[in-house]
Formats: structure tokens, C-alpha cells, sequence
């Protein structure tokens, strides 16, 4: 005889597996201090509990090898966290809402690594994003996970510096040259034929940036009256991205604020919520993406070799000018001494 219905029959009896917990407890039988819990889809969690929630500083473990270490707040990250990816990418910084944001540092699994402000899980703000691969460097003004504003590009043995838009160089700019001079013009963007991508997804443009050189000066070193303007500048417009945050988190309270009370005029007043029982076991939190923070491409902002040879050229060019002359002169002067020793 089958014990097939037999099983089905205690399954139905017990109920679906809510987890394990091991800990402490308040007066209402809630999780509430030290604990340790097993979820129901394999993830683990030992850490601080308040009121039945993950409260405090712990250490989640996802079934996928991720892990979390840090400080939680009614269940979400919220404060100074670890947080280590499946792929063994890593992020150091502040939390807030189960979200990066903050100050935080990423560092990539091909070996880039970013120091700098965070917001909704994005590079948004002030940071320095270091490619491993060339050791060159971004330092500047970052929106939406995006390289934006003013910001420099730093090479081994040059830089630019200039405006950026949609993550790539784009206006005016200079590059600056270790050998004592630099090279003034502007980044034009050109769109190349759109790429196909099939009949369900319609083609993008593929934009190239193109630097179109300008006129070389000796290094033009910043009057102090000059950076602090630009000091101002870049506190400008920190305040215009924080203000445009800002006002978009207030449309969206606005809106949910709206939508609670049409919600109360239609249920009418609502009893105290009840307390979940104490076997139910929390809300499972779910794992981040496996891959976790993609590293920026730096494609489109190799150095400029021929603006290198080119500024060189014309630097040695100057040069040889300038001794040509100084030689005519010396000449010069010789003659009119030996017309005056004649004279006399």
C-alpha cells in the first residue's frame, strides 16, 4: 500500500516550513534582542531583533554565498554596512532604506574601485573611480550612475579636464601635459549608424565623442580668487542635484500621502493591527543581484597620442624658433661692435 497520501495529509496538517529561530523574546512573544534565524528559503541571520524585526547590527547570509554585515533598521539596511556579492565584488558605506546611499566605496571585481557619494543604489554625487587596468582616474561629478558636469580624467603622464554628459566627454575641455603646457578645445559628439537589434527592440544611436584640438599654452596656473569660484560652482551645483532629489522624494510623498487618504475616506477608520504570531517567521529578504555593481567602461577615453606628438611638435617647433632668433641677435650685436671698433 502507497504512503503517498499519507505524506500529503501531514503536509497539509503541519503547514508550509516558516523557518527556526533560536533566541530571545519580549513580553509579547516577539523576537526581540539576540537571535538567530533560519528563513524559509535556506538564507540565515544572527544579529539584533526589535519588536519581532531585524534591528541593530547582525549578519545575513543569502543561500547564494552573498552576505551582509552591519547595522539594520525594521528590517532594512539602514546605517554602516558590508555588503559582499556571489561575484566577489564588494561595497563598504552607508545605507539607508536597503539602499546604498551615502558615502560608500565599491570595489569591482575586475579590480576598479570607487570612493564616493551614492544615492539609490547609484554613483550620485562627488567620487573618484580608479580603472585598474591603466590606473587612470575619474574625479568629478557623478548623476544617476552617470558621469556628468565638470570632472577630470587623469592619465599617467597627462589629464583632461572638462565637462561630461551621459557618461561620456562631451564641450569644452583641455588636456594638460606633464612636459609644461596644454591643449584648449572641445569634445564634439558623433552619431555613427545605429545598431540593429531585431524587430522586437528598435535601434539605438551609437555616439562617439571626438576632440577637436584648439590653440597650446604654456600651464595656466589658477589664481586663488579662480578656484575659489570654482569651489562655488561645484557647491552650486552639489545643492541643485541634492534640491532635485529632493523635490522628486517630495512629489512621491505627496502622492502616496494622497493616495492614503482616498484609500482611509473609503474604507473608513481602521482598527490597531494585530501582532503576526510568533512562529511566522519574518519577512524573507530577498538576495541583491548576483553580479552586483557593473564596472564603468572606459572606452572613448584613451589618451590622445596624436595631440601628444602634435603639442610636442609644435612645442619644439617654438623652441627652435626662439634659438634661431636668439642667435640672429647675437650676430647682431657682434657686427655693430666691430663697426664701432672700426669708427673709433
Amino acid at each position: 500500500m502507497s504512503n503517498i497520501g499519507s505524506e500529503e495529509m501531514e503536509e497539509e496538517e503541519q503547514g508550509p516550513y516558516l523557518g527556526e529561530y533560536e533566541g530571545d523574546r519580549n513580553e509579547r512573544d516577539e523576537r526581540h534582542g539576540h537571535g538567530k534565524a533560519t528563513l524559509p528559503n535556506g538564507d540565515t541571520y544572527e544579529g539584533m531583533y526589535e519588536h519581532g524585526k531585524r534591528h541593530g547590527t547582525g549578519v545575513y547570509r543569502f543561500k547564494n554565498r552573498a552576505r551582509y554585515i552591519g547595522e539594520y533598521s525594521k528590517n532594512k539596511k539602514h546605517g554602516q554596512g558590508t555588503f559582499i556579492y556571489p561575484d566577489g565584488s564588494k561595497y563598504e558605506g552607508s545605507w539607508v532604506d536597503d539602499q546604498r546611499c551615502g558615502q560608500g566605496k565599491y570595489y569591482y571585481v575586475n579590480g576598479d574601485f570607487y570612493d564616493g557619494e551614492w544615492q539609490g543604489h547609484l554613483r550620485h554625487g562627488q567620487g573618484v573611480y580608479t580603472y585598474a587596468a591603466t590606473n587612470t582616474k575619474y574625479v568629478g561629478t557623478w548623476v544617476n550612475g552617470k558621469r556628468e558636469s565638470h570632472g577630470e580624467l587623469i592619465h599617467a603622464n597627462h589629464k583632461y579636464v572638462g565637462t561630461f554628459k551621459d557618461d561620456r566627454m562631451e564641450g569644452k575641455g583641455k588636456y594638460v601635459f606633464d612636459i609644461g603646457c596644454e591643449q584648449h578645445g572641445e569634445y564634439i559628439p558623433i552619431e555613427q549608424e545605429k545598431e540593429d537589434k531585431g524587430d522586437d527592440e528598435e535601434p539605438q544611436a551609437n555616439i562617439i565623442p571626438k576632440w577637436k584640438a584648439g590653440i597650446v599654452t604654456a600651464i595656466h596656473l589658477k589664481t586663488e580668487e579662480e578656484e575659489a569660484e570654482e569651489a562655488r560652482q561645484a557647491e552650486s551645483e552639489k545643492e541643485n542635484t541634492a534640491a532635485a532629489a529632493e523635490g522628486e522624494k517630495a512629489e512621491e510623498t505627496t502622492e502616496q500621502t494622497e493616495t492614503g487618504a482616498e484609500n482611509t475616506e473609503q474604507t473608513g477608520e481602521t482598527q490597531e493591527e494585530t501582532p503576526a504570531p510568533a512562529t511566522t517567521e519574518e519577512t524573507t529578504e530577498q538576495p541583491e543581484e548576483q553580479s552586483g555593481e557593473q564596472p564603468v567602461e572606459q572606452s572613448g577615453e584613451q589618451p590622445v597620442e596624436q595631440s601628444t606628438e602634435q603639442v610636442t611638435g609644435e612645442q619644439t617647433e617654438q623652441e627652435e624658433k626662439k634659438e634661431t632668433t636668439e642667435d640672429n641677435s647675437e650676430e647682431t650685436t657682434q657686427e655693430n661692435q666691430e663697426e664701432e671698433e672700426k669708427n673709433e
